[in-house]
């Protein structure tokens, strides 16, 4: 099945260990794939290849069904495009997370040692960006005593949301700080070939501050709590300290070449639409917009007879007993071909985002100018035409709204992890129909519980970290929501 096809590679000698629950704590945490003099150059190829491959398959698993991207079709029973979750949904990103960010800590250890502050600001930049993720999928998590068994630390608390937050923000700051735009890498870079491009850690650095920006506006409804207004003022208004994604070509992402090691990461195509339908309301919503990228996204829904029918999806979460008359639109198999994007963080987002702060008057600047610049610089992103008319489209058309800004960074963080249920959660945009056969009483989960193992093997902890929580449920609000 696709949600069990992962295709990690193994770069540079770097192997691959699972965790088991009938293991101790102890060999849990002695991490066979650490090098034991890490040297900073030889871990970044491996730790952006298997994340980034870890978040496509975090999109392609878990975020397309619960915001109606796709659904396993058919089927009548229990699925996450339901909102079916147990213990089970998040462990696999739970345990590789904490795997990758062991060897980023190796990354930034090695920086240190070596006096090298562009591979120390890049392991900041990328702790915060995996540690944002997990965060914003549980709640609390270990955070401050993570990945220090060499330390003698094996049961790491659970960190507060808030706390985890500031450091974060305030670790992207001092990694802003910390470039040297004028020095390359010494070693391979995937995201930015910082090794040749003269623009490669300059555009390290707008990844670092377009970060900042992203856990800022998450974190919107915690000014005063959290100096929010003043951090995002102080990036936007200083693009000399502060630079930012000005194109598609600062966009953070990882091009999969297809070319051993650079593979993607389903190894076969066909697991991709295996047991799938795309989602009524993502199709709707694109043949609305009259998107150029239909024929990339989706094949054409067939009737009975086989015909082509035109761009159809199925309702996701739909009443049991529904009999359909067709074949529903499925997801394209390119998605998962060589050559392939994986994006990080597409430069679209963060128009977006600067389009919600001028809305809401944060900032200064045209909240329709950043909106039109969003959905222009995606349809790019996957190399399609923006049409000379297209925003003379109702359906497309800046209207003065949240909701629509919101609708338009859903449709541009296809494929971007969970960053689509992360920004649903905050905003309630899009409006997701209910089609009669939802679980958890139709409401969106909020949040994933904690997975088996450190229920297990970090008992007292995940116990406090529950009551500080307010319990392990999918209901629970995190911080930044409640």
């Amino acid at each position: 099945m696709k949600k069990l096809l992962f295709n990690i590679v193994l770069i540079a000698g770097i192997a691959f260990t699972s965790v088991s629950c009938d293991r101790s704590l102890d060999e849990v945490n002695v991490d066979s794939s650490r090098i034991s003099d890490p040297i900073a150059a030889k871990l970044l190829v491996p730790i952006q290849y298997n994340l980034a491959s870890l978040n496509y398959m975090r999109a392609n698993d878990f975020t397309f069904d619960i915001m109606q991207v796709s659904l396993d079709f058919p089927n009548e029973g229990n699925s996450l495009s339901r909102y079916y979750i147990t213990e089970n949904t998040g462990a696999g990103f739970w345990n590789n997370s904490y795997k990758w960010l062991m060897q980023i800590q190796d990354m930034k250890r090695a920086a240190e040692r070596d006096n090298d502050p562009n591979y120390l600001a890049i392991s900041m930049v990328l702790n915060a960006w995996i540690y944002s993720n997990l965060t914003d999928t549980y709640g609390d998590v270990p955070f401050s005593e993570a990945s220090k068994l060499d330390d003698g630390i094996s049961q790491p608390k659970f960190d507060r949301q808030k706390d985890i937050y500031i450091k974060l923000l305030d670790d992207l700051k001092v990694a802003n700080a910390l470039f040297v735009t004028t020095k390359p890498l010494n070693g391979s870079d995937l995201f930015y070939k910082a090794e040749t491009d003269a623009n490669g850690i300059l555009n390290w650095k707008k990844f670092c501050n377009s970060l900042s920006l992203r856990l800022l506006t998450r974190i919107l409804s915690k000014n005063g709590e959290v100096n929010v207004y003043q951090r995002i003022q102080e990036i936007v208004s200083d693009p000399t300290t502060y630079p930012l994604f000005q194109s598609n070509n600062d966009t953070a992402k990882l091009d999969i070449s297809g070319v051993s090691p650079l593979l993607p990461p389903i190894t076969r195509p066909q697991d991709f639409t295996t047991g799938r339908a795309a989602s009524e309301f993502f199709v709707e919503t694109l043949k609305s917009n009259n998107d150029p990228r239909m024929s990339m996204f989706f094949s054409q829904a067939k009737n009975l007879s086989n015909v082509n029918i035109g761009y159809k999806g199925a309702p996701s979460g739909y009443q049991f007993g529904t009999v359909f008359n067709y074949q529903p639109s499925n997801m394209n198999q390119n998605l998962a071909k060589a050559s392939l994007k994986i994006l990080i963080y597409p430069y679209a987002e963060l128009q977006f985002i600067l389009s919600e702060l001028a809305f809401k008057g944060i900032i200064q600047g045209s909240a329709q100018t950043y909106y039109e610049n969003g959905v222009k610089a995606i349809i790019e992103q996957w190399g399609a035409t923006v049409p000379a008319n297209y925003f003379s489209n109702t359906n497309v058309a800046y209207n003065g709204t949240l909701q629509r800004i919101m609708l338009q960074k859903y449709v541009a963080l296809f494929f971007v992890d969970q960053q689509q249920w992360f920004e649903k959660r905050r905003t309630g945009f899009p409006v997701l129909p209910n089609n009669g056969g939802l679980l958890n009483n139709g409401n969106l989960p909020q949040r994933l519980m904690y997975p088996p193992n450190p229920k297990i093997l970090n008992t007292d902890s995940y116990q406090n970290a529950v009551q500080q929580m307010g319990g392990d449920d999918i209901n629970i609000k995190v911080w930044w929501n409640k």
